[in-house]
């Protein structure tokens, strides 16, 4: 059964994902926040693959591929909001005519982190030519929380590309529920050389309150 909630929670949660690229990086972001009753939308990401696109106002590139929606957004169409100490960031913009939901996935809520053992998945688009345009699907288990960082350590691969994604656990309905956004992977060079590490999970819930109180782009 387990197999099969998983199946059901991708399905569910693809048309919230989105592919950005930039003329330096591509990652993974996902609409987590609205503003200014839903004309506004918010799609959480990590913040290095953002970084040198806000510093040079490099155009971003959105690809939603579950519907084949493709938009390019320029500077003066959009807002970031960075926090360097998380490595997360939200991309807004918006809404226009795009195609996504209008109702929002659930979340953990801000104060609650899962316990060590539970298993999560994330998706993202990863940087390997065979699958750069497909929605991948990767899972492990919680191999810690460490609350200084607000942040999940989890046992998992997450590779490049794939940062931004969104990491979630599947409810008793087969449903996912967000509980942060894939910001990094830690490879472990005790050896000297790099060996599976775990990934990091940084929370999103302080990112989505910033966003929610926006009135205008700027």
């Amino acid at each position: 059964m387990q197999e099969l909630s998983w199946q059901a929670a991708v399905a569910a949660i693809a048309p919230y994902v989105i592919k950005i690229s930039t003329p330096e990086h591509s990652g993974t972001a996902f609409l987590f926040a609205f503003a200014a009753e839903g004309g506004i939308c918010g799609f959480a990401t990590a913040a290095h693959a953002l970084a040198h696109a806000n510093l040079w106002e490099l155009p971003i590139r959105v690809e939603h591929c579950s519907s084949g929606y493709t938009r390019m957004i320029h500077a003066h169409e959009r807002a970031i909001v960075i926090d360097d100490d998380t490595d997360t960031a939200a991309l807004v913009f918006l809404r226009d005519e795009a195609p996504f939901p209008r109702v929002l996935l659930d979340t953990t809520p801000e104060t609650t982190n899962l316990l060590t053992g539970h298993e999560v998945g994330w998706v993202g688009y990863p940087g390997v030519a065979a699958a750069r345009d497909m929605l991948c699907f990767f899972s492990g288990r919680i191999s810690a929380w460490v609350p200084a960082k607000k942040a999940y350590l989890v046992d998992g691969v997450a590779i490049s590309g794939v940062s931004g994604g969104p990491a979630f656990h599947v409810d008793d309905g087969g449903r996912p529920v967000v509980m942060g956004v894939v910001s990094a992977y830690l490879p472990n060079k005790a050896a000297g050389t790099p060996l599976p590490g775990l990934s990091l999970v940084q929370h999103i819930g302080e990112l989505a309150n910033v966003v929610r109180d926006l009135k205008e782009l700027r």
